[in-house]
């Protein structure tokens, strides 16, 4: 098992323009090539938060996904973040992980924001993904999930040497200035209650909506310490979790051996 090294674009994204946002990281992650494992985008990258992009959301096979797997293979690092996505059943706020193998898995946000009426409009995704990704794995989940800890909770699974399904759980989001500390209160919480790393991702600026944000993307580990946390400004942040220090931990404080039992529903 090895450590993973992260990068964190904490991204000011250009208002319904995608190919902007493509071009504006592509700079950004340039200069990083070959030094990071896994490359982590803001929620709705390509568009900002928006109800009304709907109107150009993209395939699967679409410019973005491409862009992303061109990413990934020119970095050789997992490439993730979320764009809306429009299939058969309508339009998803969807999260690609594509890896430089030219692989691509999703998962489509499953607690839709009904404040800024994203349940209306977008399809609520079903159960949550995890992936393997040089030794640790991952589950990628969506700002507004960060709320409920039910659905992000580690489970027991027996397969595993560790006992737990993940080893990371990881979040994209545009999550507004106004609810900053909440942002921070329950990044911490998640990474404690799940003992496992929490990876975390937050644009910045202000959207056309006239949105504030704080940024304050992060990387936690299993005990809560924050080895890394973003300003207000745009920028890319980096940091190595330790794998070893991540097994140590749980073999000293296996407090998932006494959680309770549970079924999610649909």
């Amino acid at each position: 098992m090895s450590d993973l090294r992260v990068m964190l674009v904490q991204h000011e994204t250009l208002w319904h323009d995608a190919k902007g946002n493509h071009k504006r990281i592509a700079a950004q992650l340039a200069p990083h090539r070959g030094r990071t494992d896994l490359v982590v985008l803001p929620e709705t990258f390509t568009t900002g938060f928006s109800n009304e992009a709907i109107a150009t959301a993209e395939p699967m096979l679409g410019t973005s996904v491409a862009w992303m797997r061109e990413q990934a293979l020119q970095l050789d690092a997992a490439v993730t973040g979320s764009l809306q996505v429009r299939d058969d059943a309508g339009v998803h706020n969807r999260l690609v992980f594509a890896t430089p193998d030219g692989d691509v898995r999703h998962y489509d946000k499953r607690h839709l924001f009904r404040m800024a009426r994203e349940h209306e409009r977008y399809v609520p995704g079903g159960p949550r993904l995890v992936v393997e990704w040089r030794g640790w794995r991952i589950c990628p989940l969506v700002c507004y999930d960060l709320r409920f800890p039910v659905f992000s909770r580690n489970r027991a699974d027996a397969s595993r040497e560790s006992g737990l399904e993940y080893d990371l759980l990881l979040y994209v989001a545009n999550w507004p200035a106004a609810r900053h500390e909440h942002w921070r209160a329950l990044l911490r919480a998640r990474a404690i209650e799940n003992l496992a790393a929490v990876v975390a991702v937050n644009r910045v600026g202000e959207d056309g909506n006239g949105f504030t944000y704080a940024g304050g993307s992060a990387v936690i580990d299993a005990l809560g310490a924050t080895l890394v946390e973003g300003d207000a400004t745009m920028r890319v942040l980096e940091a190595t979790l330790s794998r070893t220090a991540l097994d140590a931990y749980r073999q000293r404080f296996p407090a998932h051996l006494d959680a309770d039992g549970f079924t999610l529903s649909d």
